[in-house]
């Protein structure tokens, strides 16, 4: 531990701390518009500055180490002063288009202009004209709003591993694009979303949906369904001042029939509907004797995109399960619209996710059109939704709770704790092990694939044999994890590992791209992750196998898992993608 002084008062701080972390320990705001808690700073901004006492020379604290016994000044005349230069100076070449802004009021810019009381800019106001790339359906780059503060690029680069987008040219000519300044689509992006995040402005966010949702909602001719992802639930609420991980559902419900939905249907259901399909592979994997190990999920579709663009060995070892929300898709232009005697062409399938991802995947290629038709037609993301709510006048948090619809509604606990990192693999061996051995696991709860370490391994013992597990989340841990796989398995022999879920985001879909803005660290994601534990400890049916409508689906009309009805309409196949087109 060192001692260091902020402003007069010693603060206890631990060895290698940086300045902005000793002050934000002391409750003292240091404003930035490049620092983040996920990156490593690099001091691009430049509105961290400080300066040690009695000594005016400015450095920046994002980036410098404090020492035993600095006092350092963090806000004095001449500093602020130096902080608002800066500001004029990152407003004289940003537009002031902010009421048209899908950032409008929550724009890290925008709120320290407000805090230091910017009304007018002394230098000329000189744009540039970078072009606008909506050219991959999930992301787009209004680059004419881009700061440079850099944090999209050590995102892209060092947080996910994809290396699609980089600084680009010299000078004022410098944007950020892809190599060659190659569009979205032409490049390894995998849509995640984490730049669009973390971007403290409105340079880069979510593709708006190509329909309009009010004109679908008000047409008599269309019959409109929405159906939610398990971690929307514990983020949806901080858009209306509740805390992170508080569980939402009844009011999401409610919320959107008041909206103009006319079916509420939850894509935890369907996520049952998955661990039968996957599970059900991994107990053919396990029983065959042809050792097809290991097996990898399938419910993310970044990942996928991301394997298929860098791994295509490892094509073979993935699930061809489809993800919860596009077997949703399917059973309600199928399954659904048979039982409620509605035509599958009027129906108008929107998904709330918590993921940009699933905006491209909806069109990813003909599987995604197993009911004859587009399965889903539109996604929102939890950010889209919270507009739509405001637009539609409704006081969220004084809802009342209610009940999605049926036979698509009612879920398991395993079906909720999909949105967290793990809660795949978990739920997947309560039912791999029933399915295996006919009875259940003695502990239900599996915590050892819990948490946000980058890697984790457990070892379960089904029928006398030991399965090797791991759980990865933020593709930037995947290239050193890959690398040691790779070897074994071009080794041969026995598998390192038998079953391995991979999430493309940090803590999983609750840290998805499209979650709420401001809730991208590591506090926010375990709190979102602990309310669908929650969800999952109140549930009175907590195996995807005990669920029993998704028996009634089976009995009723996917005659059994992994049957020819069931690979038509909910799995996939995979190819091989070049990363640069």
């Amino acid at each position: 531990m060192i001692t260091v002084k902020i402003n007069g008062k010693e603060i206890k701080a631990k060895e290698g701390s940086t300045i902005m972390e000793v002050a934000h320990a002391a409750n003292v705001k240091i404003p930035s518009l490049c620092y983040h808690k996920d990156l490593l700073p690099w001091g691009s901004c430049g509105l961290c500055i400080v300066h040690l006492e009695g000594n005016n020379r400015m450095m920046r604290a994002c980036c410098t180490e404090a020492v035993d016994g600095m006092s350092i000044i963090t806000h004095d005349a001449q500093i602020v002063r130096a902080r608002r230069t800066v500001l004029e100076l990152i407003l004289s070449n940003h537009p002031q288009n902010c009421l048209t802004c899908i950032r409008n009021n929550k724009c890290e810019l925008q709120s320290l202009a407000a805090e230091f009381g910017l009304t007018d800019v002394r230098f000329d106001h000189i744009l540039s004209e970078n072009p606008t790339d909506n050219s991959n359906a999930a992301i787009v780059f209004d680059r004419y709003k881009c700061i440079s503060c850099g944090r999209c690029v050590q995102v892209c680069n060092q947080m996910q591993a994809v290396y699609a987008i980089e600084h680009q040219g010299r000078g004022h000519k410098t944007i950020i694009a892809p190599a060659m300044k190659k569009e979205l689509k032409d490049s390894p992006c995998v849509r995640c979303g984490q730049c669009a995040v973390h971007c403290p402005v409105g340079a880069i966010h979510e593709a708006k949906p190509v329909a309009d949702i009010w004109a679908k909602l008000a047409d008599p001719d269309v019959v409109s369904v929405a159906h939610i992802a398990p971690a929307v639930r514990v983020a949806l609420g901080e858009e209306f001042g509740l805390p992170p991980g508080e569980l939402t559902t009844g009011k999401i419900y409610a919320a959107l029939r008041r909206i103009g939905f006319e079916y509420v249907f939850d894509n935890n259901f369907s996520a049952d509907l998955t661990i039968m399909e996957e599970a059900q592979e991994f107990v053919n994997n396990f029983t065959s004797g042809t050792y097809k190990f290991p097996q990898f999920t399938s419910c993310c579709p970044a990942w996928i995109d991301y394997a298929e663009k860098y791994h295509h060995n490892l094509l073979p070892h993935l699930s061809t399960s489809k993800s919860p929300a596009q077997m949703m898709g399917a059973m309600i232009k199928t399954y659904w619209a048979e039982k409620a005697n509605i035509d599958p062409k009027k129906i108008f399938s929107v998904e709330i996710m918590p993921c940009t991802a699933k905006k491209y995947e909806i069109i990813r290629d003909e599987s995604m059109s197993s009911s004859g038709m587009q399965d889903n037609d539109v996604v929102l993301t939890t950010r889209e939704l919270a507009n739509l709510i405001r637009q539609a006048g409704i006081e969220f948090d004084l809802l009342e709770d209610q009940e999605a619809d049926s036979p698509l509604g009612p879920y398991s606990g395993a079906g909720t704790i999909f949105g967290a990192t793990g809660g795949v693999m978990e739920a997947a061996l309560r039912t791999a092990y029933f399915t295996i051995t006919g009875k259940e696991l003695d502990k239900i709860d599996f915590t050892e694939v819990r948490g946000i370490d980058n890697v984790k391994e457990a070892k379960v013992n089904i029928a006398g044999n030991e399965i090797r597990i791991a759980v990865i989340h933020q593709l930037g841990n995947l290239p050193e994890f890959l690398a040691k796989l790779n070897q074994s398995m071009e080794a041969g022999g026995e598998p390192l590992y038998h079953f391995i879920e991979v999430m493309a985001c940090r803590g999983g879909c609750v840290g998805g791209g499209g979650q709420p803005y401001g809730g991208a660290t590591d506090e926010v994601r375990l709190a979102r992750a602990k309310g669908l534990y929650t969800d999952d400890e109140r549930s009175t049916i907590r195996c995807s196998h005990d669920n029993p409508l998704i028996k009634q689906i089976y009995s009723e009309f996917l005659e059994k898992p992994n049957s020819e009805k069931a690979h038509k309409l909910l799995h996939t196949h995979y190819s091989k993608r070049p990363l640069y087109k």
